[in-house]
């Protein structure tokens, strides 16, 4: 193990990326894609180290980084918010050159969970998954990738989804005023296009440019229609590369987006969580928690927020986190097509395609 901004994380290294995930937590970050002449770290980091935060909060506030299991998703009556996944402590299992293999028996929601995190020789990408086992009832869950766009001037970043047939703005006050936050889109606004979101002053914001509006956290989310695709995406569009997160529909109906550019003031945030970017795969109501999930409030839309799992099942969430090398002038991810089993081309909206290899069978199967 070694000590990584402050806390001690499982590590694995090859030519084509590197990974790091914390005991505590299991939170994933960095992360780190060589890519031809380009290294490219994506995952955020918090602008805090785990000493610095008060011990009295969550441990998900002391890890926060990168990518981490929420299960249950968002608060729960008994147990931390997003769940011990979340926050208890992980257990190696095994360990090769290029897989990664930790254990956690969560004692809130009584589920063993293996999380496994595979490399392939010559793919700049990801291949996790979670395996939950002993799970009885309904359940929201999903995962909570951060990227970190800080370091990059306002708007650089193109933001884009797979096609969704729901949007919306967080029905609620994402950002409470009487908690020292801000936010700045209208709640419960509803959306066909991530570039006309609507704002609470009657204007229209364009979530497909990041980092934008200084000064708020605000929170969406997007459902796609798994009788018309099997898989979905998250993307971004950065300086030299496009990262990219891969998922089925079947497991994780809905995407959360969420713009945290400073508009939280309390401790441990004080305004300094900037150009932070939530791309979150979930089956959930928005971000409330599971009792909430368990209310159903979006079935006459037909979009799940609360799963059903028996105890005698292994369910399984894949997904993929790849980075692509870009050429000049790439813009926002339009299309992520297969090329056979072992390809993918990734378009944008300019005309251009960059391909890279990638394992179907992995996500599909």
């Amino acid at each position: 193990m070694e000590t990584l901004h402050g806390s001690p994380s499982f590590t694995l290294r090859t030519p084509e990326v590197s990974l790091a995930v914390t005991r505590t937590g299991g939170h994933l970050a960095p992360l780190t894609y060589h890519l031809p002449g380009l290294d490219a770290s994506p995952l955020a980091l918090a602008p805090w180290l785990p000493s610095e935060v008060d011990p009295s909060l969550p441990r998900l506030l002391t890890e926060l980084r990168g990518d981490f299991l929420c299960l249950p998703f968002g608060g729960q009556a008994s147990g931390p918010p997003h769940g011990e996944t979340a926050n208890g402590e992980w257990t190696l299992a095994s360990r090769s050159e290029r897989q990664l293999e930790l254990v956690i028996q969560a004692k809130d929601s009584g589920a063993k969970v293996t999380k496994r995190l595979r490399l392939a020789e010559g793919h700049h990408a990801l291949y996790a998954e979670h395996l939950i086992e002993g799970l009885e009832g309904a359940w929201n869950y999903g995962t909570h990738a951060i990227l970190d766009l800080s370091g990059i001037p306002e708007g650089a970043a193109r933001v884009s989804t797979s096609r969704f047939r729901f949007g919306s703005v967080y029905p609620g006050e994402f950002s409470p005023a009487a908690e020292g936050a801000t936010g700045c889109l209208l709640p419960g606004g509803r959306f066909t296009s991530l570039a006309e979101v609507p704002r609470k002053d009657g204007a229209k914001a364009d979530l497909t440019r990041y980092p934008a509006r200084r000064g708020n956290d605000d929170l969406v989310m997007v459902s796609g229609d798994p009788a018309g695709a099997a898989y979905g995406w998250t993307a971004a569009s950065l300086p030299g590369y496009a990262w990219i997160q891969l998922k089925r529909l079947a497991d994780f109906p809905s995407s959360l987006i969420w713009m945290s550019h400073g508009g939280r003031t309390a401790h441990p945030w004080e305004g300094r969580h900037l150009g932070r970017l939530g791309l979150e795969e979930v089956w959930s109501h928005f971000c409330d928690g599971v009792d909430v999930a368990r209310e159903d409030r979006l079935a006459s839309l037909g979009i799940p927020t609360a799963r059903t799992f028996r105890k005698g099942e292994t369910t399984r969430l894949p997904l993929v986190q790849l980075a692509a090398a870009t050429p000049e002038g790439f813009g926002r991810v339009a299309t992520v097509e297969p090329r056979g089993d072992t390809m993918v081309a990734i378009a944008d909206d300019r005309g251009q395609t960059v391909v890279s290899r990638l394992d179907w069978n992995f996500l599909l199967r």
